[in-house]
Formats: structure tokens, sequence, C-alpha cells
């Protein structure tokens, strides 16, 4: 089975690292790194990721994972990015967008439609691309699989492995991880955290949110989508 995962500049390593440590328990899978070149790339926080494969020379894939992260904005209109999900998306047999990696999904025409969910403070965004925004944790719609912020890619991972090879396959890998979080603050949701916490998030997200809303209003015009 080949899984491969888009790595670009400024991402969210966990958007990519979270699935990649569920889906790469498979047996018998090949696994690439995507991305222009082969240059080691810099995630947000300055994690160094380095690429194995080029769009170009990729192989087919069973699974595409799609991740998010600042630098996930530059790449909606940029057409060698958007042409390669379009071409993939529809022959895999997954395609697991992670983050705002659900924006890029939209942006190559493939949310027209369907219910998908991303994270909380780019939901409303969705629907620019013809989607049906869902504030679930992850959102299967036929291949796709969209999951909201950041650490909810295992979640989804783990959706991905008992869709291709059964809940007991992922029960085993979900167990092997101890993956069966308890986190010290009921605070991991725009529903359960605090009001003053929301507000001080979104004024934290603001000027980036208003750049991906000016960049989503122009592609939904060349996408057609009202």
């Amino acid at each position: 089975m080949n899984i491969g995962a888009l790595i670009f500049p400024d991402m969210d390593q966990l958007d990519f690292t979270g699935p990649f440590e569920v889906l790469a328990r498979l047996p018998e899978t090949r696994f690439y790194l995507l991305w222009k070149n082969k240059k080691p790339i810099r995630d947000i926080h300055g994690l160094m990721l380095t690429p194995t494969t080029t769009l170009v020379r990729c192989p087919p894939l069973d699974i595409l994972i799609i991740p998010g992260g600042a630098g996930q904005e530059a790449l909606m209109e940029d057409e060698a990015v958007i042409f390669f999900i379009r071409q993939r998306a529809p022959r895999a047999r997954i395609v697991l967008s992670v983050c705002t990696g659900a924006l890029l999904c939209g942006a190559a025409g493939l949310l027209i439609g369907r219910p998908a969910t991303t994270h909380w403070a780019a939901l409303d965004l969705l629907a620019l691309f013809g989607a049906i925004p869902s504030p679930k944790r992850f959102v299967s719609s036929g291949n796709l699989i969209t999951c909201a912020g950041v650490t909810s890619g295992i979640d989804g991972a783990l959706a991905a492995v008992a869709q291709i090879s059964g809940k007991d396959r992922a029960r085993r890998i979900q167990l092997a991880m101890e993956y069966a979080p308890e986190p010290p603050f009921h605070c991991g949701s725009i529903s359960d955290a605090p009001a003053h916490v929301i507000a001080s998030a979104r004024r934290q997200f603001a000027p980036m949110i208003a750049k991906r809303l000016k960049t989503a209003r122009r592609i939904a015009k060349k996408l057609g989508v009202k």
C-alpha cells in the first residue's frame, strides 16, 4: 500500500506525524513525503522534515494525506499543488485532510456538496468551497476523510484504518499507541473552552483568517461556487 503525505514550509507537523504514527503501522506499506523538491523544509515551529519524493515523481497512492498549518494559505492558489491534489484524489482509496488541509481540498474542488470539517477557526470558510461545514472531530464522505484541528488527524487515521483493514486492526493500533487522551484541561474544542480563552484565541488567529478569507473568496469565484 502506497501512502503519501504532502509536506510544505510552515505546516503543522502534527497534522502529518499524527496520521503517520497510525498508518505506518499498517502491514506492507510504503510511505512517501511529498513536495516540489527534496530540500528539507521547516514546520511552523522549526522542526525539519525532509521530502522523499517530488510531486512529479510520486507513484500511484492508496492514501493521500493533506495537512494544514499557516503555510497552507499560500498553497491554495499554487497551481502545481492544486493540480496534484485534483489529479490524485479521485484515484486514491482515501484522501485524509487534517486541520486547514481541508481548505486545500476545497481549492481543488473536492468539497462541493460534501460534508466536511476543519480547524474551528476556519470552519466557516468551508462553505465558500461548496462544502457543508460540520463541527465533528472528523467527517467521512466517500473516499474523503476531513479532520478538525491538528490532533484530530489521529482519530481520522484510525477511521481510515478501520475502513481499509477493519475495526479490529484499528483497535489494535490504538491500543499499541495507548491512545486514550485525558488532557489536563477540558478546553480542547470551541464548545468546551471558556469564553475568555476563545476570545483570546480568536484574536490570535484573526490576521490569518482574514487572509484566508480573501483567498477563499477568489477561489470560490473561480470554482463557480455561490
